[in-house]
């Protein structure tokens, strides 16, 4: 039979964690609410840089033109792998997901006998990666519950410099798309060679622009010029958009998360409660019956 006491302990070890799950949630909910809309504002910014490099793209004929911090360098014999995951942990399945889609995407590279260069944003995916990637691992920068285009800057301009140094030859991202508070889509996308999504309005547009052969937009010097002054600033405009997606999903994640667990407390509560009302009532029935058969004993 159930000891009353250690019952009554685990329903206070379990209130007190339902109390802080709940707790997470709110916060969570109300974080939610600010990195959504910041990601929401920042999506018709990226996707016209998107479509005005686009349209560059199909006005330049000559491929010896093209820069190559646009293009890459044939053939790609390095690969800089930027991972974007939270610092802290319990949001569920989000940071799991991010470094299994990494895991995946170095073995493919290697496989391709490619050498590959970790870039970690967030101490949760080098945590993880570190355990078999370590070597392969360049930078760890902190991820931000709040990301500035300044963070983001920084962190092109690295970047920048490490390419025209030659450290790597083809770049791409992970990061967590956010579709709603309950659903985010892991993504792996292109830095280095620039490539549009092809669920990217911006790839519509220039489509239809390509079908008519009229472009909105003319370009004062050169097409080469304004692409060339473009590049550093698209490549910032990238990492930002892929950092507020990702602080946005994150809170979404931790916010489902705190309500699954807060419901299992609740769950459990429910039934420790009952074993703890029978097993109390096991006791006072086993004890009137010990006082009746003493009674009648005497």
């Amino acid at each position: 039979m159930p000891n009353l006491k250690d019952l009554k302990n685990r329903q206070r070890s379990i209130l007190a964690t339902k109390k802080i799950t709940s707790a997470m949630k709110m916060i969570a909910a109300a974080k939610l609410k600010k990195a959504q809309a910041q990601a929401y504002a920042a999506r018709p910014y990226t996707e016209l840089m998107a479509e005005v490099l686009g349209d560059l793209l199909a006005r330049i004929q000559d491929p010896a033109q093209l820069p190559a911090f646009l293009v890459g360098r044939e053939p790609s014999r390095s690969h800089m792998l930027i991972l974007t995951t939270s610092n802290r942990g319990l949001s569920g399945g989000f940071n799991s997901s991010l470094v299994r889609m990494a895991e995946a995407q170095i073995n493919k590279l290697q496989t391709n006998d490619q050498a590959v260069k970790i870039y970690c944003i967030g101490r949760k995916g080098k945590e993880q990666l570190a355990r078999r990637y370590h070597p392969l691992i360049v930078q760890t920068v902190d991820a931000l519950d709040k990301p500035r285009f300044h963070d983001a800057s920084r962190i092109a301009k690295e970047l920048f410099n490490l390419f025209e140094n030659q450290e790597f030859d083809s770049c791409s991202i992970i990061y967590n798309k956010f579709i709603s508070a309950l659903t985010q889509k892991t993504t792996l996308t292109s830095l280095i060679p620039f490539k549009i999504e092809k669920d990217n309005p911006a790839q519509q547009r220039i489509g239809k622009n390509a079908q008519t052969s009229r472009s909105p937009y003319e370009y004062e010097p050169s097409e080469t010029d304004v692409l060339t002054q473009l590049l550093p600033k698209n490549l910032a405009v990238q990492i930002y958009h892929t950092l507020l997606e990702n602080a946005a999903s994150e809170q979404g994640a931790r916010m489902s998360a705190m309500d699954t667990a807060t419901r299992n407390a609740n769950d459990m509560l429910k039934t420790i409660n009952l074993t703890y009302n029978r097993t109390r009532q096991a006791y006072i029935t086993k004890e009137l019956i010990e006082i009746i058969s003493g009674a009648e004993t005497l």
